[in-house]
């Protein structure tokens, strides 16, 4: 039967997580100078209670009724915040951005896989093709430093980071439909706050001096926390997990945009693997369409 190939429009939830995925970016190069002021998992704890108050401040009155199962999906999907970017974090003190951008880009094939092994439905075929090529940009955004891996502690954190970020995703995706979208804002929120602050004695990281740097990253970063969390949390109602993924590995681009503002020099290949991270994402959008036969609906294959 034959088929062509079509566009489909963005829709408001994809464009508002092109949206948090810029912000996402934005945010690397105030946590990488905040490194400089504090421990990671002070850090962490200090950036996700700010996000938690703030989400609480929004949806003023939302925990009144809370259930066991909005507690319940909230800390599970906090948990992973909390180690995703606490590992991450961690990573940054000893590891270039570049390096780090590289390894934590590999959760960008494993999507696709963990949806199809965790909700029993194969992404289709355009969505495997868009995450290799988002891949593909990811390690040209990094630079050929980011290959050569020495495996030392804040490699091997970083890469480990990487599961907890996927099982964020999947999490989302598996309660979007079945949880107050307030409820559980505020308490991933404040759960992976409140975990990165009782990983500190476990590491045996001390309280940081105070600084200005550290408390305007933690109240900054604190709000675009709870804004990305909460439009990840609406718009995963209604977009894949895959496809949400292949949007997210903008996040380099974006990075690399904000450091050559701040005076960094891009290379033509970082300019040319963000070009195929934009063309994985416009492919993860396209559309199968079979002509059909006299008599037949037409029928679409996404």
């Amino acid at each position: 039967m034959p088929s062509r190939l079509r566009w489909m429009r963005l829709r408001p939830q994809e464009l508002a997580l092109i949206a948090i995925t810029a912000v996402w970016g934005c945010t690397f190069l105030l946590v990488h100078w905040a490194m400089e002021h504090s421990g990671p998992w002070f850090f962490v704890g200090i950036r996700f209670l700010m996000a938690g108050v703030i989400s609480m401040l929004i949806f003023r009155g939302a925990l009144r009724g809370v259930r066991w199962t909005d507690i319940g999906a909230g800390a599970a999907i906090g948990l992973m915040i909390h180690l995703g970017y606490g590992l991450q974090t961690y990573g940054l003190q000893t590891i270039e951005s570049s390096t780090s951008a590289f390894i934590t880009a590999l959760y960008v094939p494993l999507v696709p896989f963990a949806q199809w092994a965790v909700f029993r439905r194969r992404p289709p075929a355009l969505a495997f093709l868009g995450a290799a090529l988002a891949f593909a940009g990811l390690v040209l955004i990094a630079g050929p430093d980011a290959l050569t891996l020495s495996l030392g502690s804040g490699e091997v954190a970083t890469m480990i980071g990487t599961l907890p970020i996927v099982g964020e995703i999947i999490l989302i995706s598996l309660f979007a439909n079945k949880i107050d979208l307030g409820r559980i804002t505020i308490v991933q929120l404040l759960t992976a706050g409140i975990l990165g602050f009782a990983t500190m004695p476990v590491v045996g990281e001390p309280i940081p001096a105070f600084s200005w740097v550290w408390l305007a990253a933690a109240i900054g970063l604190g709000a675009a926390s709870c804004l990305i969390q909460l439009t990840m949390n609406w718009a995963q109602k209604s977009v894949s997990a895959t496809r949400a993924t292949i949007i997210y590995a903008g996040e380099p681009v974006w990075a690399a945009i904000v450091g050559r503002l701040a005076g960094e020099r891009l290379l033509l290949t970082a300019l040319l693997g963000g070009g195929l991270v934009v063309l994985g994402m416009l492919a993860s959008e396209l559309r199968i369409v079979r002509k059909p036969r006299a008599g037949q609906t037409a029928a679409r294959v996404e």
